[in-house]
């Protein structure tokens, strides 16, 4: 259904150049990215409580086309054997099978590949959940990402402190590590979420036909300066459900990053207010165009979550602490679900301090007399 080369082929010939910088100032920001993810880790460990149980090493630096590579090996990870799946499952035994087959793998691949060719210039970092095994076949757990050409571009656009902004990114991505690798189970419950988001597709020509239809619908709309994006018109009824799940648990994962990088920002980033304002206002002043892509591509979505996600944590921590906060990882039931995120109070209620029962509401302990 996809190829993967293709996509990578794609991806790397239209991505963007990075800035124009010397070599020796680009050997220093890359040094310097890797000591200072390294430094970020005691700054998180110490701000939330928690800790990852094996070390972890400095952040892996690339440059655009190697952040390419990297998330489409991550993508044959996750959706490989789904694909091969839904396939033999559906596609094979439907005329969506011929529809794809006309369509095309290296044009699907094309597609991905744009889509990664835009995200390439933007992603400042992120963790990757999903790698392929390494030379003994081991799993590796993730990997801290940074792209260098991207944060010496966004420091240089905004005129910044370029060492206090690159530790106020690093602050955000060990964030998202130490969420990781000190909660064993998030990452299988993410991995479990995106399986059953593809596996709850209905794969066949008319729905096929039905989304590209609202996918073009989609498009429309937001060139008007409407709502929408192709993520919306692309899911089905039983997907939703489980992107409300997903989109909850990104949310919350967004927004402790962003509440982390400010919160300690003080203490070790001394111009982490003008930083935050700046990256602020460059975030909404985007061109429209950039502004129709961000859109169709739900990356206004994102944006929102880190939004919500912070408001939510801000909220719970001034209200409990972090310690009680940190219940929030002790499994899949006290994650909070969107309708707590935008109320925090409700998964406070929950979790932390539900109402007892009154007395008459206990129940009787002994035999019930008649």
């Amino acid at each position: 259904m996809i190829d993967w080369e293709t996509a990578v082929n794609t991806g790397v010939r239209l991505v963007r150049p990075g800035p124009q910088v010397s070599l020796s100032d680009a050997r220093q920001a890359v040094s310097e990215l890797r000591e200072l993810s390294v430094t970020a880790q005691t700054h998180v460990r110490d701000f939330t409580g928690m800790s990852s149980p094996e070390p972890v090493g400095p952040a892996v630096v690339v440059d655009r086309p190697g952040w390419i590579r990297s998330n489409v090996d991550g993508f044959r990870v996750v959706l490989d054997p789904l694909l091969d799946q839904l396939g033999g499952e559906r596609l094979n035994a439907s005329p969506a099978g011929n529809l794809t087959t006309a369509v095309g793998s290296r044009v699907t691949g094309v597609q991905l590949g744009a889509i990664l060719s835009y995200l390439a210039g933007r992603v400042l970092g992120q963790y990757e959940l999903f790698l392929p095994p390494d030379p003994s076949g081991r799993a590796p757990t993730g990997r801290l990402t940074l792209v260098a050409p991207n944060i010496v571009q966004a420091e240089q656009e905004l005129e910044v402190d370029s060492r206090d902004f690159r530790l106020w990114v690093c602050l955000h991505e060990e964030t998202h590590r130490t969420q990781f690798t000190a909660v064993p189970w998030l990452r299988d419950y993410v991995q479990e979420q995106v399986r059953e988001f593809l596996l709850a597709s209905q794969v066949d020509a008319a729905a096929m036909v039905d989304r590209l239809r609202a996918a073009g619908e989609a498009v429309a709309e937001v060139v008007r300066g409407g709502e929408g994006s192709l993520i919306e018109a692309f899911q089905n009824e039983g997907q939703g459900e489980v992107m409300e799940r997903i989109t909850a648990v990104m949310t919350l994962a967004e927004g402790h990053g962003d509440y982390v990088m400010d919160a300690v920002g003080p203490e070790v980033v001394p111009s982490v207010a003008e930083i935050r304002r700046r990256f602020q206002r460059r975030r909404e002043g985007a061109n429209r165009v950039d502004k129709i892509i961000r859109q169709l591509l739900g990356l206004d979505l994102k944006m929102k979550q880190y939004a919500e996600g912070a408001v939510f944590v801000r909220h719970v921590v001034d209200a409990v602490g972090m310690r009680e906060f940190n219940r929030v990882w002790e499994s899949p039931e006290t994650l909070p679900t969107m309708a707590e995120i935008r109320q925090p109070q409700q998964w406070i209620d929950r979790v932390i301090a539900p109402e007892p029962l009154a007395a008459g509401d206990a129940g009787d302990s002994g035999p019930s007399s008649s």
